[in-house]
């Protein structure tokens, strides 16, 4: 079992605030034009036959852990749900307000950390409060334009608070490139019967359609950009605690507001953007005081 190392734990964590937004910028892209079904395919397709391609043989001994089966398999569930809620907000939102809005994250961490023994100090539960303040400054505007869409990313960072936690737990035991292969398996296991009735029942949303160059290739993007994340972020957790890396994804906002600027000429506006400072300002300065 690897020992504790929160520095090298926080620099995976950078990496993955800068592919992350990347992938979900190629998914913005995409739009409507091909049903979100297909996107999450194409996504965890990548995840799998990129990392491990001999999973089911090479690496068999993973699905004989009983002790963890169920949780790899709930993670798997859990990760499937919060990507696919976060595409669907890419929908309505700009890059930069989905993935502020999502940054209610860090706080039910931490939050869940205090019950767990992974406790913050009273300083960073008032920094917090600060950031979560500047979460709802992002909303409000952005629900304000869309409706209900506007609150999908605080639904993803409830969900993603469990995914962290298991990751965590699991993560020390199984290595995380396995994991990662093994977290494709179990998504696929789940799309592709959902992609079958679908076609079967012809529900158009449930239906992949045909592609052109253009879109093959970005989605061949969002799943290897995705991955790479993704991979980051396991290999972080299992150097340091959840509550230890949670706030360095602050930095995925600049980031996402940097793609978003260049792709789609899109940058927050008055309210919206005083609450993406105030919550990176809140969630960087709580990086700074955690202990590590």
């Amino acid at each position: 079992m690897p020992l504790d190392n929160p520095r090298l734990g926080v620099f995976m964590m950078i990496i993955f605030c800068v592919f992350a937004p990347a992938s979900d910028a190629l998914v913005k892209v995409l739009g409507d034009s091909i049903p979100l079904l297909q996107v999450l395919i194409a996504r965890f397709a990548a995840q799998l036959f990129l990392i491990r391609r001999k999973t089911w043989t090479t690496r068999h001994e993973t699905w004989k852990r009983r002790d963890l089966i169920g949780l790899i398999i709930l993670r798997s569930i859990l990760h499937l749900i919060a990507i696919g809620f976060f595409f669907l907000a890419l929908r309505y939102l700009p890059l930069a307000d989905a993935l502020a809005i999502a940054y209610v994250l860090p706080f039910f961490i931490l939050g869940v950390g205090w019950f767990s023994g992974e406790k913050a100090t009273p300083l960073v539960l008032s920094l917090c409060t600060l950031g979560f303040v500047g979460t709802l400054l992002v909303v409000q505007p952005s629900f304000a334009k869309v409706g209900w869409p506007a609150t999908l990313p605080i639904l993803v960072a409830a969900i993603f608070t469990g995914f962290m936690f298991i990751t965590r737990k699991i993560s020390k035991h199984i290595d995380p490139i396995d994991l990662q292969a093994i977290n494709g398996v179990c998504v696929l296991a789940i799309l592709l019967p959902i992609a079958w009735f679908g076609k079967t029942a012809e529900i158009s949303m449930l239906t992949m359609v045909a592609i052109d160059s253009f879109e093959l290739l970005c989605l061949i993007g969002v799943g290897v950009l995705g991955t790479i994340a993704h991979l980051m972020m396991t290999w972080s957790l299992r150097f340091a605690s959840a509550p230890t890396v949670a706030p360095v994804q602050y930095l995925e906002i600049p980031f996402g507001a940097l793609f978003g600027w260049i792709i789609f000429s899109d940058l927050p506006n008055g309210l919206a953007a005083f609450g993406i400072i105030l919550t990176m300002a809140a969630g960087l300065l709580v990086l700074h005081f955690s202990k590590t």
